[in-house]
């Protein structure tokens, strides 16, 4: 197949929408229906729907607003009990199952206890439960525990749980943006002094050019692609920068345009650029130099609104095209192509994705997206601004919260003057360090909210010699998944069941990517045994913390999580009146429509970001298919990449002659970290770049992290190739 013939695939259209009603047929009509239009915010990624507006309505009143992700993520939940005949099965025949088979077991209705050194688990009472965990963390030292949740539930368990740990004295409590995002957030703190999105949804609707930048929405967030399509619709520009040639961001048949669908498709990028991978930042300067030479600084902006201008101006001075171009493998006509779009444009919102995080310089990656989106002015004005593509969908509203290992001292005050305690200011284990500790003997106990640890941590062999050390886990879990049968180690593990989204027993609220926080209505019940996270979390902390002021008993109705969130956490202050007042809101002081920065003298700070030196000769980038999210596997064949399997690496073709390798070839790729035997296909690269899904390919990535993020580089491993 040729590149052309493979660009001729299309995102979206009508498979997409025969896959979501197969999917809905097969969970059953009625189900999905009340699923998918009850009052709760989609559980899918962080662009964010539902709430009180309706299931499918999001917080500009279109409708439907709903996605190919927000079925997947439905068709999860609405599954049966898992038959108890299953939990009879050793602990290994359970392994052999791959990440879909594990999920498609269906849902977890009774808390399992795995004994030390057992083969399986047992199902065991909530009584047994709640009270093993609090006798084994009652014999922990807190200092030898961490905490970790993902970002699927609500910001209320997140409070508590925080808290709960906190006051149990331990500071180890992170989230999973430490392996995604947290790049972002440092990146965004050093330049606008705010570690979020500085627009909200609407502010789309008018800018009139759109970057989208180491991200692929055609299969992560698709319902991103609308405003995508509604920007090129207005006569604007949307730039994609991606090493890999995505189809879906090539050419995308929006399912609720009719238009798009019956012309086969909306043409999605003006312009596409395809450096190398982990060459950005050479590219982004480029952009710079090149938007300076043709005088389209927004020299007003910089004056009053700025700091750091002339040592940008004098790195980029200094750097030469011939640089520029050996080190993103791009020439300097093309980039001075799209600064020129870029300088003819005046509302331009620039999106990123963990493509850009996911590097030892994903920080620096950021900053200099912010440097370049400040050399225009486009920061602090309507319809133009920075966007972090977030993940999950409540992966932001777990990290406003607190469930990191540093909050404000500000916080950390509010909660002890609101509880009347003294807390911890000692420094706790972000994700990785944390893995570190367990993998040197240093952690006995773990709380895992929600994902899969295992899966998502890089060298496989790794993670599983670390969560192997760790005595005691205790998992709180909608489903199965593979990081509840591997890295069990010869301790004890208890995996406890949760209610949903739309199950829980009060309402939840979630923060989207855009500052916005929905209230979920839950009240859906499903299965019998499921307990809210606040429910578990809260019978274990008046267990374990028996003398503790704080009213963990009242915490179980979340109408009194929220008024403690309100009065401690800053700009959320309407938290506390949500459920009465059904009023959803932007978080107060994020959204920036006019140039007030966050930091300490009010400017957006310019920073001069190293150059990298060139890629290493093949460097792998781990992605996601269009069947997937996060570490769930809802397909295992990817329909916008040749219909590729897990296993598959996708390759330059010329690379490909040069190895001698055809597609369909099986080959071993090696890294510093492990080895992986490989399908080899062709797909429109750069050369030097290849790619491979994750988590599969996690055996590949190595444990170094950004220095000052922390995230690991699951996007830049440089790989060896041979012929298996």
């Amino acid at each position: 197949m040729s590149i052309d013939d493979r660009l001729r695939t299309v995102g979206g259209g009508p498979a997409k929408l025969l896959y979501a009603a197969d999917t809905i047929r097969r969970i059953g009509v009625g189900k999905s229906a009340k699923a998918l239009t009850a009052k709760n915010t989609c559980k899918a990624c962080a662009y964010g729907m539902g709430g009180q507006r309706g299931g499918m309505t999001n917080e500009l009143g279109e409708f439907p607003s709903v996605c190919n992700k927000s079925v997947q993520a439905q068709s999860t939940d609405i599954q049966p009990a898992i038959p108890e005949s299953q939990f009879t099965r050793p602990l290994e025949a359970l392994r052999r199952l791959s990440g879909r088979e594990m999920e498609q077991l269906g849902r977890l209705d009774t808390p399992l206890f795995r004994e030390a050194g057992a083969d399986r688990y047992r199902p065991v009472t909530w009584d047994f439960a709640i009270a093993h965990a609090a006798e084994k963390l009652q014999a922990t030292d807190p200092a030898r525990a961490f905490f970790y949740s993902s970002g699927r539930s609500s910001s209320e368990a997140g409070f508590v749980f925080q808290l709960l740990a906190r006051l149990w004295g331990t500071n180890n409590i992170n989230n999973c943006s430490y392996y995604c995002h947290q790049a972002t957030s440092e990146g965004l703190a050093t330049t606008i002094g705010k570690g979020t999105s500085t627009v909200e949804l609407e502010d789309l609707t008018g800018a009139d050019m759109i970057f989208v930048i180491g991200a692929n929405p055609s299969s992560n967030h698709p319902r991103f692609i609308h405003m995508l399509k509604n920007c090129r619709d207005r006569g604007g520009d949307v730039v994609i920068i991606n090493p890999a040639k995505e189809p879906g961001l090539v050419k995308f048949a929006v399912p609720k345009s009719p238009g798009s669908m019956l012309k086969g498709g909306t043409e999605i990028a003006s312009d596409y650029l395809q450096p190398r991978i982990g060459s950005d930042i050479a590219l982004f300067k480029g952009l710079m130099k090149a938007v300076l030479a043709m005088g389209a600084e927004d020299r007003a902006f910089i004056e009053a609104h700025t700091d750091g201008y002339q040592a940008l101006k004098a790195d980029l001075e200094a750097l030469d095209w011939e640089t520029i171009s050996a080190r993103c493998g791009l020439s300097r006509a093309e980039i001075e192509r799209v600064a020129t779009r870029y300088a003819n444009r005046q509302r331009v919102v620039f999106a990123w994705g963990m493509g850009m995080t996911h590097h030892i310089n994903g920080v620096d990656n950021v900053e200099a997206i912010a440097n370049l989106a400040l050399l225009r002015g486009m920061v602090g004005k309507r319809h133009a601004g920075l966007l972090p593509l977030r993940g999950h969908s409540n992966v932001q509203g777990i990290g406003t919260i607190g469930v990191k290992p540093v909050v404000s001292e500000e916080v950390f005050a509010a909660m002890e003057a609101a509880f009347g305690v003294t807390l911890s200011r000692a420094k706790g284990h972000d994700t990785m360090s944390g893995l570190q500790a367990a993998a040197d003997g240093k952690i006995d106990a773990a709380v895992i909210m929600g994902g899969n640890l295992w899966g998502a941590t890089p060298d496989t062999a790794f993670a599983s010699k670390a969560m192997d050390a760790i005595g005691f886990k205790m998992f709180l879990t909608t489903t199965l998944n593979r990081g509840h049968v591997n890295g069990l180690g010869a301790g004890e593990s208890l995996v406890l069941p949760v209610t949903a989204r739309d199950e829980e027993w009060s309402p939840t609220t979630q923060e989207s990517m855009f500052n916005y926080v929905r209230l979920s209505e839950g009240g859906i019940r499903r299965l019998a045994h499921t307990r809210p996270e606040t429910v578990i979390l809260s019978d274990l902390a008046m267990r374990l913390l028996p003398d503790t002021p704080v009213p963990f008993d009242r915490f179980k109705e979340h109408r009194h999580v929220r008024e403690a969130i309100a009065k401690i956490v800053p700009g959320m202050e309407q938290m506390g009146a949500i459920d009465v007042a059904r009023r959803e809101f932007h978080i107060r002081n994020r959204v920036l429509h006019t140039p007030q920065f966050g930091t300490a003298d009010g400017k957006a700070h310019f920073v001069v970001t190293p150059t990298p030196d060139s890629p290493a000769s093949l460097t792998l980038a781990t992605v996601r298919s269009e069947g997937q999210f996060n570490t769930m596997i809802y397909e295992e064949q990817d329909s916008y990449r040749r219909k590729a399997g897990r296993d598959t690496v996708f390759l330059n073709a010329e690379d490909m002659a040069g190895f001698g390798v055809v597609d369909g070839q099986k080959v071993t790729l090696r890294s510093d970290a492990g080895e992986m035997i490989a399908t080899a296909l062709s797909f429109d690269l750069p050369r030097g770049s290849a790619l491979a899904y994750y988590p599969e390919a996690n055996v590949l990535c190595g444990t170094a992290v950004d220095p000052r993020s922390k995230t690991p580089a699951f996007k830049s491993v440089p790989v060896s190739l041979s012929v298996a």
